[in-house]
Formats: structure tokens, C-alpha cells, sequence
């Protein structure tokens, strides 16, 4: 297995970037660079844990932005209908005012 990548800590700035368990931890890691990362940087989580590990966190997401949705969607070839965020969202009733 590949080290853990180094990352930058502005991304977990509500937490103790040094006390983060890369196995614990893995939801937030994978969130927040998937988020606010760069390219490379999702690439190094890519090789640390699994892409299919990494696509699978990511599928579980409570909510994704539209914007990272559609990036996401295309990179991993994953039907946007298949992220818990969109299916949430569809089953959510909608208040009409």
C-alpha cells in the first residue's frame, strides 16, 4: 500500500488535520479533496485507497455541489442517480410557498 499523501490542512480547517486517521478518517479526507483538492491530489487518494474504494465514499456523500456532481459523475463514470445526495434530494418533499 502507498503512503498516505500529504494534503494540504487549509482543507480541514475544523478539525486536527495531525490527529486525522487515514482509515477513521476516510470520509472527510476523501470529501474535502474531492471538494477542494487539486487534481493530483485526488489522484494520490485514488492510489492510497482504491478507486473503487474512493468512488464508493463518494457515492455515500449526504450532498455533493452541482458542480463537483456533474465533475464527479464524468471522471468515475457513475450516473449522477446513483449518489445518495441526488437520491436524497428526490425523495425530499418540496415546499411550494
Amino acid at each position: 500500500m502507498e503512503s498516505f499523501p500529504r494534503l494540504n490542512p487549509l482543507y480541514f480547517w475544523d478539525v486536527d488535520y495531525t490527529r486525522l486517521d487515514p482509515v477513521k478518517s476516510k470520509r472527510i479526507i476523501v470529501e474535502r479533496v474531492f471538494t477542494l483538492g487539486t487534481i493530483s491530489e485526488m489522484q494520490s487518494l485514488i492510489r492510497f485507497f482504491g478507486k473503487e474504494e474512493v468512488k464508493n465514499t463518494l457515492i455515500r456523500l449526504n450532498y455533493i455541489d452541482p458542480k463537483n456532481l456533474n465533475f464527479l459523475s464524468i471522471i468515475f463514470r457513475i450516473p449522477k442517480r446513483n449518489f445518495k445526495c441526488v437520491q436524497s434530494r428526490r425523495s425530499t418533499p418540496q415546499q411550494w410557498l
